[in-house]
């Protein structure tokens, strides 16, 4: 897995990685796909796995209670979050 310090500044982009590196891809398989939204899926099990790495991590490093983590998660699958495909 990714060893890196996660601060608010690349929480976003270590999401991102960890969700890729979920499901074999990475940041620049995703670059050199122009339709990786549609190639990149998971399924609901790797879903659910990354939603419970995802908002205890947003939680811890902005510092905010679990509603807004959960919240801020939401946003953060809109428009980063692999399509589910089971």
């Amino acid at each position: 897995m990714l060893v890196e310090k996660v601060t608010r500044e690349n929480l976003a982009e270590h999401l991102v990685k960890y969700e890729l590196e979920m499901v074999g891809k990475t940041l620049m398989d995703a670059m050199d796909d122009d339709k990786w939204y549609f190639n990149f899926t998971m399924t609901r099990e790797q879903n659910a796995q990354f939603k419970s790495y995802a908002i205890p991590l947003i939680k811890k490093v902005n510092k905010c209670n679990k509603e807004r983590a959960e919240n801020a998660y939401a946003w953060f699958d809109l428009q980063f979050g692999l399509r589910i495909k089971n």
